[in-house]
């Protein structure tokens, strides 16, 4: 999906920007590669620089209580200086950036999990910036997240919904001013004691930082954890390690934490059925300092290959690509 868009700054007969990104998802810390494609107007102009924002679409909770949803722009590339753009000339600019290690996932197993990112050109002319084009950011996982993603799969989860939450998560190396939440359903035999696990993580040079969550309530800022706990994966060990038995060891010790704060503070436990978030609407990371939300509703099911496999009638796919256009549109009709 490729936008191009006359530079308002410049009026008509003005140049125009088309940027390409290459294909296939790009991982976190990874290379991001593509072209800026440059077209002359009906003058010479003079560029001052080509930039790249990376924008997520994410959640928040406003001063009233309510959802609210829009753009962050979570990094920028600078991928060219001055230089003069002659009148009908056409010129290319390749760039290789690198993606944060903190960018949220997009696609597990070639199924999107309804995350929306996207790469936003910035050409900046005579001491005027306007945007170009905004394309959809593909972004699959890290092997140290596949590991703990598959053995949750292979222990039975299955998953729910992603999003995007602002906020910190503290007492962890969060370097992003929002957090990504992977919401999964319990196996049968945990049913009646959790109703749902979340996983953040939170990748870095040296390995990733896996923040579990069970059952969460309560508001912002508020009392409402059941359990959390934070493990860390080191890139090198991925392929050394037996991660089934490692995250089952983690959930059982997560299920374990959840029940005796359940038994200390009189909460019953949950009756089984399907996951859903038992916030009362507000959602929270407790002092953490984050929030939970809605998530896209879409539903992928568990199957062979742990938590990859199936779009249930088809409306993961269908839901995402809307959720883009419709995120894409709004944001240049703003800009515009």
């Amino acid at each position: 999906m490729v936008f191009k868009r006359l530079l308002g700054s410049l009026g008509v007969g003005g140049p125009t920007v088309d940027t390409v990104l290459d294909g296939g998802p790009v991982p976190p810390g990874g290379q991001l590669n593509g072209q800026v494609h440059l077209e002359g107007g009906n003058a010479d102009v003079d560029i001052e620089h080509i930039t790249l924002e990376l924008l997520a679409h994410v959640e928040a909770e406003g001063h009233d209580g309510e959802e609210q949803e829009g753009g962050v722009t979570f990094e920028r590339f600078t991928v060219a200086g001055a230089f003069r753009l002659g009148e009908g000339e056409r010129t290319s600019v390749p760039f290789s950036v690198v993606l944060p290690w903190e960018t949220p996932v997009t696609e597990l197993y070639g199924q999107p999990l309804g995350i929306v990112l996207g790469v936003r050109t910035e050409l900046s002319v005579a001491g005027a910036r306007d945007k170009g084009d905004l394309d959809p950011l593909t972004v699959g996982v890290l092997p140290a997240q596949e590991a703990v993603l598959e053995a949750l799969g292979n222990l039975g989860f299955g998953f729910v919904s992603a999003d995007l939450e602002l906020g910190q998560i503290h007492g962890t190396g969060q370097q992003l001013p929002f957090y990504q939440e992977i919401e999964l359903t319990p196996p049968p035999h945990l049913a009646h004691t959790v109703n749902e696990i979340e996983v953040t993580f939170l990748a870095s040079p040296g390995g990733v930082e896996v923040v579990l969550e069970a059952d969460k309530r309560g508001g912002l800022f508020t009392g409402g954890h059941d359990a959390l706990q934070r493990h860390f994966v080191d890139h090198a060990a991925v392929a050394h390690t037996d991660w089934t038995a490692e995250v089952d060891g983690w959930i059982r010790a997560l299920v374990e934490r959840h029940a005796a704060f359940a038994a200390q503070h009189g909460h019953q436990p949950y009756d089984g059925g399907y996951a859903h978030k038992d916030d009362g609407g507000h959602g929270g990371h407790d002092e953490q300092g984050g929030r939970s939300g809605p998530g896209m509703g879409t539903v992928i099911a568990a199957g062979a290959a742990g938590l990859a496999v199936g779009v249930v009638g088809g409306m993961v796919a269908a839901e995402v690509i809307d959720e883009v256009g419709d995120f894409f549109e709004g944001d240049e009709e703003e800009e515009g």
